[in-house]
């Protein structure tokens, strides 16, 4: 369920990202305090045309009854907060783009770092370790709203850069970039720390730095973080053609106007993507790895529930950190001897 629904907050994203991108296009009519611009009787869309696009849902309905997957109660929650989220984001950002508040804005951008940080500690992680989501919200909001503001002002010509038309849209893509980055990037270091617990133990026997532990870590995790963006930016235009690009398009924009503004997305969601995967790996695996140097594989819990976590049984801990110590004053008799 919970893979579900975070699947129908990306796509919500995603939707909202091609619903507004005509907003700021040359050529589609503007945007102006007055609203958006008039359309055509037979582009407007109901709810009556929703309903009729969620029937192709019981496809993947009966497929889950009829394979006893357990997901229709989960798809039926998706669906109906993916209406319900895009419909109160529609009448937020209207009201956004008619009054061009900064404080709006700001508070908007904050809002959504927060809900980042909830989508990858709370409902994607089935790892977390202390301070998981603080750090999380930081990194991120800090790593987007950065990319955000210098492609708005410098590639974009929006002036200012924080304009809500231009500005909200674009951190909507990051952030939902952010998330899959993010969760995979430290996803990936819980999983390397206790695959290789042993390599890691052995390094720091030999009198190996932090970093030194550390680095090969944030390699491995950054890299699988960075794929999936650089994979979907490589196939760009072959197999398929992108968000905001459809956007644009169906706004009535140019073509090759289109094409310029989504290649310049696609450059500042790998960007954001790479500096909040960075830090929160970094992060992470410092948490993980402590001052001594020693391994600290009692501060992961696995959440029950929403609400309850457990920790692993005190016996555990208490031979990890037994073993732990045995391992510092190994390498701290072997520093010695090097120094002798």
């Amino acid at each position: 369920m919970s893979a579900l629904v975070a699947s129908g907050l990306t796509l919500a994203q995603s939707i909202y990202s091609n619903d507004y991108a005509w907003m700021a296009a040359p050529g589609a009519g503007g945007t102006t305090r007055d609203g958006p611009p008039e359309q055509d009787s037979s582009a407007r869309l109901t709810l009556g045309n929703v309903g009729i696009g969620a029937t192709v849902l019981l496809f993947n309905a009966g497929l889950s009854a009829w394979l006893k997957l357990g997901l229709t109660r989960g798809l039926a929650i998706a669906a109906a907060r993916c209406v319900v989220q895009l419909t109160v984001l529609s009448m937020v950002l209207n009201y956004m783009f008619v009054y061009q508040s900064a404080a709006l804005v700001v508070g908007m951008t904050a809002a959504m770092g927060v809900l980042a940080a909830v989508e990858v500690t709370y409902w994607r992680a089935r790892r977390r370790f202390p301070g998981m989501f603080r750090s999380t919200a930081g990194f991120v909001l800090a790593s987007v709203a950065s990319v955000a503001l210098f492609g708005n002002a410098y590639s974009l010509n929006a002036r200012p850069a924080y304009a809500a038309e231009k500005f909200i849209p674009v951190v909507g893509m990051l952030f939902g970039n952010c998330v899959i980055g993010v969760s995979i990037g430290v996803a990936a270091v819980m999983e390397t720390l206790e695959t290789h617990r042993d390599r890691v133990e052995t390094m720091m026997c030999f009198g190996a730095s932090r970093w030194e532990l550390i680095q090969p870590i944030t390699a491995r995790a950054l890299k699988a973080a960075l794929l999936p963006s650089i994979t979907n930016m490589g196939i760009t235009g072959l197999i398929s053609i992108p968000g905001a690009m459809t956007g644009w398009v169906l706004g009535g924009a140019n073509v090759l106007d289109a094409a310029r503004y989504q290649q310049i997305i696609f450059f500042m969601l790998t960007a954001s993507s790479a500096i909040a995967a960075l830090l929160c790996v970094v992060h992470c695996a410092s948490v993980l790895i402590d001052h001594s140097p020693a391994l600290r594989l009692d501060r992961i819990t696995t959440p029950r529930s929403a609400s309850h976590s457990r920790r692993p049984p005190s016996s555990a801990v208490s031979r990890s950190s037994t073993r732990t110590s045995l391992l510092t004053a190994i390498s701290s008799r072997i520093g010695l001897r090097r120094r002798g």
